[in-house]
């Protein structure tokens, strides 16, 4: 539901095609630190308009698009 959003963030942050980005993908091996998924997160909430709390682990982009998709749903959006 998210991927996308996502995929073209992570495109524009790592300069990797944003066609190389599958839901499979891992973050880190796409060269997302722990610092970059805290702006990525913030890019996100900005174009979602709600507030997202990385309170898991996502290994994966499908596991970031679930957990945002659990978020969403539970703030009624």
């Amino acid at each position: 539901m998210y991927f996308d959003a996502i995929a073209k963030i992570i495109s524009e942050r790592t300069g990797c095609d944003v066609s190389t980005i599958k839901p499979e993908s891992k973050i880190f091996e796409l060269g997302i630190d722990s610092l970059d998924t805290v702006e990525l997160l913030m890019n996100l909430e900005d174009e979602i308009g709600i507030e997202i709390d990385l309170d898991e682990k996502v290994d994966t982009i499908d596991d970031l698009d679930k957990f945002i998709q659990k978020k969403t749903q539970a703030a009624g959006v």
